[in-house]
């Protein structure tokens, strides 16, 4: 058994070369630098080859003067050569944040608050128009469409909001908070509540405890739930409507809500923003039991509940897919291996086709995981200047039709497979459960 490794693609021999361990081995067998580590491979059996014909040269007493070049060379044949060149994304990068960020130009960094209130206008213009327009007409054939429209809408009033919540939208703190009130409150997202746990998922992205939203589960964890709720956290469509079930009681793991100011999501000097929000969120929800009232349940379900739940959909579908279903597994890590900036480059960035626009670009998400305060108009720029910095540890993004349906598979992929974590170990990776799989 010595013999074989267990990776991602399955039981496989081990490589007849011997990598760099992480400890216990003499420096002397390694040429390293500030920037990087260069480690000299050799083939057992090649070696064997060299150490005897050493032996026997040796006997004889002029053989320095009968040798001008090695005897055997040490080669890496074709598959021992891939393998030794195979990009390792869980390996410390040879940058810094600091270099990334002196990439990007300085005008990338800047917030324009009357940029962002227009792309506030334009959004709410076209969420009323679309309601006015699938009231008058009141078909069959138009509401299907409104609802598509409208939940993609209302995601899009989201994205502005996380742009608040973050700072990127202007530089005034208030003016921030009114309007992350006003577009978050509008689609029942506690404003301060999911401002702050968003806080605590950028500072921790990637770390299998810490961090806040789509995190893995362990594997004690995993198993410790019954298999009702195994299938519903992996089976479509119903994770992609767990987010207003997150807000009240987070995921399986933790404890809190995103409602309650004593969570230990927060702090205690920030009760009386939880308040605020919960006092917002609610003033929402009696909006909507009045509007009910007045134009009937059905036409309110019509108007605003399924484009809110279609709403649901995209951001779970967006934030789960910006950390998960990548062809290459990615590391999660624990502990000493944790770093910010580690943690951040194990997100992904998607193409969305022709949503791109409409919802801000927020699928250009690896740069906005290290520097969230970037406005959403500069990420693509800000991007394409750090690309070279990157180097292999930015994932090229599938480009889309005009509308993304190859997430879809995706998804369904990762749902698959991406099910927990082993309890222990500081780099971790995703392992599948059998049963939920269907293998």
């Amino acid at each position: 058994m010595a013999a074989w490794v267990l990776s991602e693609c399955g039981v496989r021999p081990i490589p007849t070369f011997f990598p760099k361990p992480r400890t216990g081995v003499s420096s002397s067998f390694f040429n390293t630098n500030s920037d990087s580590i260069g480690v000299t491979l050799f083939n057992t059996t090649k070696s064997i080859t060299i150490s005897s014909s050493f032996s026997r040269m040796c006997k004889d007493k002029n053989w320095a003067l009968k040798v001008s070049a090695p005897v055997t060379i040490p080669f890496l044949d074709e598959d021992e050569r891939e393998i030794a060149t195979e990009f390792d994304p869980s390996a410390p990068p040879p940058f810094t944040l600091a270099d990334i960020r002196a990439s990007i130009p300085k005008h990338c960094w800047v917030k324009d608050p009357w940029r962002s209130m227009s792309y506030v206008l334009r959004d709410v213009a076209v969420v009323f128009g679309l309601a006015a327009v699938a009231a008058y007409f009141n078909n069959i054939v138009v509401w299907p469409l409104y609802w598509i429209a409208q939940s993609t809408m209302f995601w899009a009033l989201f994205v502005l909001g996380h742009d608040c919540g973050h700072g990127s939208f202007s530089n005034n703190a208030k003016l921030n908070s009114v309007v992350g009130h006003l577009l978050h409150s509008s689609i029942l997202v506690p404003y301060h509540g999911w401002r702050i746990s968003h806080r605590t998922h950028h500072q921790n992205h990637g770390h299998v405890e810490n961090d806040e939203s789509w995190h893995p589960l362990s594997e004690m964890i995993y198993r410790s739930l019954n298999d009702a709720t195994r299938k519903l956290r992996f089976t479509l469509p119903f994770p992609m409507l767990a987010y207003p079930f997150y807000l009240w009681s987070r995921s399986p793991g933790k404890k809190g809500s995103h409602f309650d100011p004593n969570s230990d999501l927060f702090l205690p000097n920030e009760k009386k923003d939880i308040i605020t929000s919960t006092v917002c969120w609610t003033a929402m929800a009696a909006l909507l039991v009045g509007l009910s009232f007045t134009m009937g349940p059905l036409q309110l379900l019509k108007l605003y509940g399924i484009p809110y739940w279609g709403f649901v959909m995209w951001l779970d579908l967006v934030t789960y897919l910006h950390h998960h279903g990548h062809e290459d597994k990615l590391p999660w890590y624990r502990g000493k291996e944790w770093s910010y900036l580690r943690g951040g480059l194990t997100t992904l960035d998607r193409d969305y086709g022709w949503i791109n626009n409409i919802h801000h670009d927020i699928g250009t998400h690896v740069i906005h995981h290290l520097f969230p305060q970037i406005p959403h108009y500069n990420l693509i720029e800000a991007t394409e200047a750090a690309k070279p910095v990157f180097g292999k540890y930015y994932r090229e993004p599938k480009k889309s039709w005009p509308l993304p349906f190859h997430l879809l598979g995706v998804l369904v992929s990762s749902l698959k497979k991406d099910h927990y974590v082993s309890d222990e170990g500081e780099i971790v990776y995703y392992q599948t459960d059998a049963k939920i799989s269907g293998n």
